[in-house]
């Protein structure tokens, strides 16, 4: 389990997660964009959910558990690059679109609209 952690910020997700997280946000911070970023809190604090504004200004420090870079899914990769350059901002979602809970990693089914569906455990 890794760690994103942003302006006093952490926020812990698993190490596949965290690697496409930070392509996005990189080519984001590299274009010189802010952007809104969200996730469902872990379940152990409840069922909220969470957004942090982030921008290039700050700096930001990625975490990672394992020693080997995970590999990236280019279509996992670009269904989040479509979700930051929206009006949502980043939606952190699994490779099915499902939001996820930071930490924990259980998610809901997304629609590719942005509206929840229904809720579940994430299946792998």
């Amino acid at each position: 389990m890794g760690s994103l952690t942003y302006d006093g910020t952490s926020v812990d997700f698993d190490d596949r997660m965290l690697a496409h997280l930070q392509v996005v946000i990189v080519q984001k911070f590299r274009a010189g964009e802010s952007f809104l970023m969200s996730w469902l809190d872990p379940q152990k604090i409840g069922d909220g959910r969470s957004s942090i504004w982030l921008t290039p200004s700050a700096p930001m420090h990625f975490k990672f558990a394992g020693s080997r870079a995970p590999a990236i899914d280019r279509e996992w990769l670009d269904a989040l690059r479509v979700s930051a350059d929206s009006g949502l901002g980043l939606v952190v979602t699994d490779e099915q679109g499902r939001l996820v809970h930071a930490a924990d990693q259980r998610a809901m089914v997304l629609s590719h609209r942005g509206a929840v569906i229904q809720g579940g455990p994430h299946q792998r």
